[in-house]
């Protein structure tokens, strides 16, 4: 088994950081990239950006999920086109911040929950947990499996594109929830999980090489909803299964910095009567480079803080609570 894991992670790994270069060239003759504005707090680089490399993530990741992953046909068809959904309506966003102008949020909204939707209808969902102190699994009623499936995918999908606002911070944030969630299901030996987890690793490390500061491309809203929605598949098929009350935290710990952060962003934006999906310079990783951090440190803070809260997810996975 030992093997296969390699075989995607370099898989993987070499799919991205050959089909970056290429695509990166393409983006400049046809002008698809990310164009500085002053204008715009967020928008801190300061040259024109390549937005291509979610095609190359994309195809990263299905080509070795394919090849090693003992899903059934119906849910890897489930996860790849609605991972293929939404790079489509991410490229229809990225595009329109080419020319400068705001896609609208509702057609975003609706192909992501459909996506999360096909995901759930295939058989990949939160079902229940473990009673600690029975023993016996608390199976939840058909409704709420699916609205808390629904809102996990969505929700982790939206705060992994929220955290894409510098550069090397959501390939690496991504990288170390995927490796987390590579442990926890070698752990609990579920294969599908691990080969899920390790080829996203593949993918972000790879990615990392062409977007660590400064970047020399982006993946956009398409390779960031598209990495989100794939770790919150993953900790559906691996993490939330079997599990107990408390080791419901594992995958939630895996994936804290976006979920925390972003979870305190949302709040805020709610309470000042801004619209929540509106996006603005409230980040983590904003607020720390007003502090007087460059993008470097910011990144490296925040990365470390994500370790801290995978290797306590890691502890709570091995004192089998």
């Amino acid at each position: 088994m030992t093997i296969y894991y390699v075989l995607s992670f370099l898989i993987s790994f070499v799919i991205v950081y050959l089909l970056i270069p290429p695509l990166g060239k393409l983006a400049f003759r046809l002008d698809f990239v990310d164009k500085p504005r002053k204008d715009v707090e967020r928008k801190i680089h300061r040259e024109p950006i390549p937005l291509t490399a979610s095609y190359a993530i994309y195809i990263g990741f299905a080509v070795p999920y394919v090849l090693f992953s003992d899903e059934t046909l119906v849910q890897t068809i489930a996860v790849l086109a609605g991972g293929l959904l939404l790079l489509i309506i991410g490229t229809v966003d990225d595009w329109y911040k080419t020319q400068g102008k705001d896609f609208s949020a509702l057609p975003k909204l609706i192909v992501q929950l459909s996506a999360a939707v096909l995901v759930y209808a295939s058989g990949i969902a939160f079902t229940g947990f473990y009673n600690p102190l029975s023993g016996e699994y608390v199976l939840l009623p058909v409704w709420l499996q699916f609205i808390l499936t629904i809102l996990w995918i969505f929700g982790v999908t939206t705060v992994i594109n929220f955290s894409d606002g510098m550069d090397g911070l959501a390939g690496g944030l991504s990288a170390i929830s995927a490796g987390t969630l590579f442990i926890v299901a070698l752990v609990k030996g579920q294969n599908t999980s691990a080969i899920m987890a390790i080829v996203l690793v593949g993918v972000a490390v790879a990615y990392l090489r062409y977007n660590k500061p400064p970047a020399k491309v982006f993946m956009g809203d398409a390779g960031a909803t598209f990495l989100g929605f794939i770790l919150g598949v993953i900790a559906l098929d691996g993490a939330f299964k079997q599990a107990t009350v408390l080791s419901l935290f594992i995958p939630i710990l895996a994936l804290g910095v976006p979920i925390f952060d972003n979870l305190f962003v949302v709040t805020k934006r709610f309470l000042q009567g801004k619209p929540i999906y509106q996006a603005d310079a409230s980040q983590a990783h904003y607020r720390l480079l007003r502090t007087g951090m460059n993008q470097k440190q910011v990144v490296a803070f925040l990365c470390l803080i994500s370790v801290c809260f995978s290797l306590t997810s890691i502890i709570l996975l091995l004192l089998q609570v």
